[in-house]
């Protein structure tokens, strides 16, 4: 069971967390979807209810593939988020973005960092 909170800190051990996963279940032959890492970070108490709060709020489904976290961050982004304020009771909309974009410039230093909610110039 890993704790959860809507830190930076947090959210750096979540990226690092879902490469690693990513590498376990291509390991193990499994397919990399949100299915299957929530079933290997929380064990086998998941409930249907809480992928399926998890999915409905990233608006993804639970078995797609998901791509490589540190080439396409944006999916795992939302992923992150939903899974921060389901397992916090957080509202989805509260989750510190600037965190979780800085975190993910932390665990993957090479990779192009990610900031959604820039502005734009007109």
């Amino acid at each position: 069971m890993i704790d959860i909170e809507n830190t930076q800190e947090c959210f750096v051990q979540l990226w690092l967390r879902l490469e690693r996963t990513r590498r376990l279940l291509g390991g193990q032959c499994k397919r990399y979807c949100i299915r299957n890492v929530l079933k290997t970070w929380f064990g086998p108490a998941i409930s249907d209810d809480f992928i399926w709060e998890v999915c409905h709020l990233c608006e993804q489904e639970g078995w797609n593939e998901l791509p490589l976290p540190s080439l396409y961050p944006r999916k795992h982004r939302e992923l992150l988020r939903a899974i921060v304020a389901v397992r916090t009771g957080i509202s989805f909309w509260k989750i510190s973005l600037k965190a979780l974009d800085s975190a993910y410039s932390i665990a993957f230093p090479n990779s192009t960092p990610i900031n959604v909610n820039k502005k734009k110039r007109i």
